[in-house]
């Protein structure tokens, strides 16, 4: 049995890996190589890939872009869907229930089913075609998961440590910042990344609102329209590569701290 554990483990390492490994190989190809030989190293490499694609429709705006987009979203929607899902979890008052379903209720909303009233809602406030109208949307829809997570940690702590930091002279406001906000800290982990993945990789409400710029998702979906029918596999391949190689970069690193607030998280 245990042996049999590890083949289905190793199967499955093979499925996400080598799809990943096949992708970043093909953007080091040539497009002959690419048709030809889809499974042979690229040798020799072909860099100007990432120069194509990135000049093609100006991937590295793009990135920019999208850097500050998730990091400006991550900035608020942290300590806004913190604060709100510990007076949820720490309060009791009439609609308490009421209001954790409904921001419940909002992951089972699809962003793109608001678009059209979201753009005309930007578009009064003045807020459209701009990063800030973009980071308000994005926090907006990234709460409700924010806070049904965080709620879950929240509650799984002892209501004796927030009282006991009240003894001792701390308010409500103290006792969350300095007591029950570290503790929860595999929590914010795995807030943080999920929402970070999703934000970087969001494409419908960033192709709705700006019409003018793009970020890093947008970018690469004009790139497939444009290369497919030009036969610069290449480059599309490299567009591909640029997007996904930041996350796996961010995993790699942090990789340890992401274990420990899953299981930590699995435990609670």
């Amino acid at each position: 049995m245990k042996y049999l554990g590890r083949l289905f483990a190793w199967i499955f390492a093979a499925l996400v890996v080598l799809p990943v490994a096949w992708v970043m190989m093909s953007s080091l190809k040539s497009n002959q190589a690419i048709l030809e030989s889809p499974w042979l190293l690229p040798v020799p490499p072909q860099f100007n890939n990432f120069e194509k694609a990135i000049v093609a429709e100006d991937l590295g705006s793009a990135m920019i872009r999208s850097v500050l987009a998730t990091a400006l979203t991550m900035l608020f929607l942290m300590p806004i869907g913190s604060a709100a899902a510990y007076a949820l979890a720490r309060f009791k008052f009439r609609g308490n229930s009421f209001l954790l379903g409904l921001f419940s209720a909002g992951m089972l909303f699809p962003n793109l089913l608001a678009a059209v009233p979201l753009v005309m809602l930007m578009s009064k406030a003045g807020w459209d075609d701009s990063l800030f109208g973009l980071v308000t949307a994005y926090v907006a829809y990234s709460l409700a998961f924010t806070i049904f997570v965080m709620h879950g940690f929240f509650s799984s702590l002892p209501e004796e440590l927030a009282e006991a930091a009240q003894i001792d002279g701390c308010g409500d406001g103290r006792a969350f910042l300095q007591v029950m906000l570290p503790l929860a800290k595999p929590g914010l982990i795995v807030v943080a990344l999920f929402n970070g993945i999703g934000l970087w990789n969001e494409y419908n409400l960033a192709k709705v609102i700006l019409l003018r710029e793009k970020t890093l998702p947008v970018g690469l979906a004009d790139l497939i329209s444009q290369q497919q029918y030009a036969g610069e596999w290449g480059a599309l391949y490299a567009g591909a590569v640029i997007v996904m190689l930041p996350v796996l970069i961010i995993y790699w690193l942090l990789k340890e701290k992401i274990q420990q607030a899953m299981l930590a998280g699995a435990i609670k």
